[in-house]
């Protein structure tokens, strides 16, 4: 599965940038490069946050198991 960055160049300089199938990805940075680093790990800390909130809100007979998704 790939995901839809998008690079929005900032008024003040460097990038504003989001990823469109994650709504709370967002970050930027000074130039493309490190807007995607960071934008990559704003995705890691939206969906580490996202499992907390999941472990939280779960039954005890909830199953937990991975889903990879395919290419």
């Amino acid at each position: 599965m790939k995901l839809t960055a998008v690079y929005e160049p900032a008024a003040e300089g460097g990038f504003t940038c989001w990823v469109e199938e994650i709504p709370a990805a967002i970050s930027e940075g000074e130039t493309l490069q490190e807007a995607e680093s960071n934008l990559m790990e704003a995705v890691k800390l939206v969906l580490e946050c996202q499992r907390e909130l999941s472990d939280q809100s779960r039954s005890a007979a909830s199953l937990k198991r991975e889903l990879e998704l395919a290419a």
